[in-house]
């Protein structure tokens, strides 16, 4: 089958082969042919090292499609079934688990050491144990989560981690109140559905903040009320908060620097949520006396904060009410033949979510 494969990291461009196999079938597994995969930013932090991943490996923990075999002991899914790819499965037996913190289950991560596919060449691992960009993968059965019939591939895909990502860091880590105020650092797939979220919980004020114009565009058409740069940031906390900051502020970027810019610009008693993913190695400070002074909450969130089953059908039931936008955050669609391209226009800010068809 065909795949796209980052040999070494650190590379810019991936190649794609078409004499890969994906391995490890067997009890407890599944065989899921995808249909399309998303292009999160995610996949190229771990191209560049920023999240650890060995290499050689598949990116991709966005997908969709049809099982095709199911293994012993699995019931959830049957061939034919459509599914969403979660690329956080959750074991059920772990104590994050009994305590109903699904989204910290390192099951997936355990997954992400295991090979999930091979060449002529040798293994070949799957990002985050999936590794999307394929037109097979082998998964753990509580990876492939069953999507009505309604909901497109494409649309499902991002259901699979960007949206959930966002969408839950308001609804399920920071709670938005309606009337607060809002800031967002970082808008793009994932800090647009956070925008949403905020717009759904009643925000009066979301300011999206990012240095690229076609995101900040895109905020104000997801329900930003204002969208500025980043240098811009300070002029609009002191004309909107009268310069004692905003209730809630997300970074969607997974660094320190914007981290600290995030936490400056809470107000005292405020909420700062971090939803971005950075490196190990990059460290955020802070001095204990502000710690203690400015009383800010720090909520981090990881995979949107909650059960992410629950999440994945809460945000069908809101696309199909149409309180959510999921088809405008796709803004290109390539084969997968195209994937460097895709590639360049996510680096260079011209892309929300790209779709990779198969």
């Amino acid at each position: 089958m065909r795949a796209a494969v980052l040999h070494e990291t650190g590379h810019d461009e991936l190649e794609v082969h078409d004499d890969v196999e994906a391995v490890g079938f067997g009890p407890g597994k599944v065989r899921v042919r995808i249909r399309a995969a998303g292009l999160c930013h995610s996949d190229l932090s771990a191209m560049d090292g920023t999240l650890r991943q060995p290499a050689p490996f598949v990116p991709g923990h966005e997908g969709a499609g049809e099982v095709i075999e199911v293994g012993d002991r699995v019931s959830s899914v049957r061939p034919g079934d459509r599914v969403l790819i979660s690329w956080l499965p959750a074991c059920g037996g772990c104590p994050p688990c009994g305590r109903g913190q699904t989204q910290l289950c390192l099951t997936g991560f355990r997954n992400a050491r295991t090979p999930n596919f091979r060449r002529p060449g040798g293994p070949i691992f799957g990002f985050t144990g999936t590794g999307t960009f394929a037109e097979e993968v082998v998964l753990d059965a509580a990876s492939a989560v069953p999507i009505p019939d309604d909901v497109p591939f494409d649309i499902a895909a991002l259901i699979g981690c960007g949206v959930t990502t966002g969408l839950g860091a308001v609804l399920n880590t920071a709670r938005v109140q309606a009337g607060s105020s809002v800031a967002v650092i970082g808008c793009g797939g994932v800090g647009l559905s956070v925008v949403q979220g905020a717009r759904l919980s009643g925000a009066a004020r979301i300011v999206a903040v990012d240095p690229v114009a076609f995101r900040r565009d895109s905020a104000l058409r997801f329900g930003a009320t204002e969208a500025v740069a980043p240098d811009e940031l300070a002029d609009a906390t002191q004309r909107i908060t009268g310069g004692e900051g905003f209730d809630y502020v997300f970074e969607v970027v997974g660094r320190s620097d914007t981290a600290r810019t995030a936490y400056d610009t809470t107000r005292r008693g405020g909420t700062l949520c971090v939803v971005g993913a950075g490196a190990p190695d990059d460290f955020l400070r802070l001095s204990m006396f502000e710690l203690f002074f400015h009383e800010k909450r720090i909520l981090p969130s990881m995979y949107g904060g909650g059960d992410a089953v629950r999440s994945y059908r809460r945000t069908v039931e809101l696309w199909r009410a149409g309180r959510v936008d999921l088809e405008g955050l796709i803004t290109h669609r390539v084969p997968l033949a195209h994937i460097n391209e895709a590639l360049e226009q996510m680096r260079a800010g011209s892309a929300l979510r790209t779709s990779i068809e198969f």
